[in-house]
């Protein structure tokens, strides 16, 4: 899947963030959600998945722009 194909819910890739180096939230064509964040090692998920870390501020204005 390509960037070009999701939807940006969050950061404006103006600022001090650029385009691609912010924490991030995305809404995909089927409806689900992908996060751009910095990687975690908290604990080790399973085969496949992967933890990644966003502040608060980044899921808040991902929630208002979908209405939630």
């Amino acid at each position: 899947m390509a960037r070009e194909e999701l939807t940006r819910l969050t950061g404006s890739g103006n600022g001090e963030c650029g385009e691609d180096d912010c924490p991030n939230v995305y809404r995909t064509a089927t409806g689900s959600f992908l996060v751009q964040g910095e990687a975690s090692d908290a604990f080790k998920p399973p085969a496949g998945e992967e933890l990644v870390e966003v502040p608060e501020s980044v899921l808040r204005e991902a929630f208002r722009v979908l209405g939630w």
